[in-house]
């Protein structure tokens, strides 16, 4: 759906080579494609798509009944139904945690296990109410199952294991000069994307040179006025870094 949304908005332009791939085969679609380096540069938008985060039947939203999906891509045998249904208490606990940052893991999850044991959760509403009614009712504009929901969409895409290891890959890529820009959109990405250019800039133990060179120390955010244009973008934050060293 988004190369066929793309492939007509950006018809007029000539110098364009959609790929169906996963970013994380970025060195292998370059290899395919001729590409040794990249001499220009190399954008990572690592947002979720507005398409598939709003499309009722995927299952990421908590506020549209759906089945327990949440797979970017479509061909995967892993889901939202998998996590919520058959991780362990454990296991639950520690993706609430470390990638939703949920206050109420513990007790979210064993809700979830106490549940499942009469009957498997199998939508989106379902999981919402479930979650609504073993935490305790505090004012905030943010939904109780906001945290988990995200939680579980970045286990189930392995969301944050793939952006370190192509961060990783990505750098020996760029050739001299070659500029890496990431737009990130929450912390726990952000984080790693600050670590890796803070740690390729710096010089190691080794005292070999630099990789990268810092162009913003502080992540770029969006300005108000591009805020209310496109409401996504007030969590979006762009880090820039060059290749300076081999």
């Amino acid at each position: 759906e988004a190369i066929s949304a793309a492939s007509e908005r950006l018809k007029d332009y000539k110098n364009i080579t959609i790929v169906k791939s996963s970013y994380t085969k970025i060195k292998e679609v370059l290899q395919n494609l001729g590409i040794e380096k990249i001499t220009g540069g190399v954008l990572f938008d690592l947002g979720a798509s507005y398409h598939q985060l709003t499309k009722q039947e995927r299952g990421f939203s908590f506020s549209k009944e759906a089945p327990l999906d949440m797979r970017f891509d479509m061909e995967s045998d892993f889901c939202a139904y998998d996590v919520v249904n058959y991780y362990c208490e454990k296991d639950l606990v520690r993706i609430f945690s470390e990638y939703g940052e949920e206050r109420f893991s513990k007790r979210i999850a064993k809700a979830i296990v106490e549940q499942r044991r009469i009957e498997k959760i199998k939508t989106t509403v379902q999981l919402a109410d479930l979650i609504v009614k073993c935490t305790p009712k505090i004012k905030s504009k943010i939904h109780p199952a906001t945290r988990v929901f995200q939680a579980i969409r970045i286990e189930v895409n392995h969301e944050l294991q793939n952006v370190k290891e192509t961060l990783e890959k990505i750098i020996d890529l760029l050739d001299k000069g070659a500029i890496i820009s990431v737009i990130s959109f929450h912390s726990l990405e952000d984080r790693i994307v600050k670590h890796l250019f803070k740690r390729y800039s710096q010089y190691d133990m080794g005292c070999q040179s630099p990789k990268l060179s810092l162009v913003n120390k502080k992540p770029i955010v969006a300005s108000g006025e591009e805020i209310k244009e496109n409401q996504p973008s007030r969590s979006a934050k762009l880090r820039v870094a060059i290749k300076t060293g081999s």
